[in-house]
């Protein structure tokens, strides 16, 4: 029987989607996330490209989204303890 996989990011109690992380990869993402968040604000400002800025932290989220699909439990809706 192979092992059960190590989750980065637990999945939601209500709803569908992902929580805080549970490891210490996950928070290095989350700490990762929120620094390239911070450099896009001074970097890529909305007052001299919105279209850029806008297409910046879609890319970020995107990401996130992508690397929590990947190392996190399988998104589903869920409604409490089942």
């Amino acid at each position: 029987m192979p092992p059960e996989p190590r989750y980065w990011f637990p999945a939601k109690r209500y709803g569908w989607g992902w929580g805080p992380p549970i490891t210490w990869e996950g928070w290095l993402v989350m700490l990762v996330f929120f620094c390239f968040v911070i450099a896009g604000v001074v970097l890529v400002p909305p007052q001299r490209s919105l279209p850029g800025f806008i297409g910046y932290f879609v890319l970020l989220i995107v990401l996130l989204a992508a690397t929590c699909y990947w190392k996190g439990e399988p998104p589903r809706w869920r409604w409490g303890d089942d």
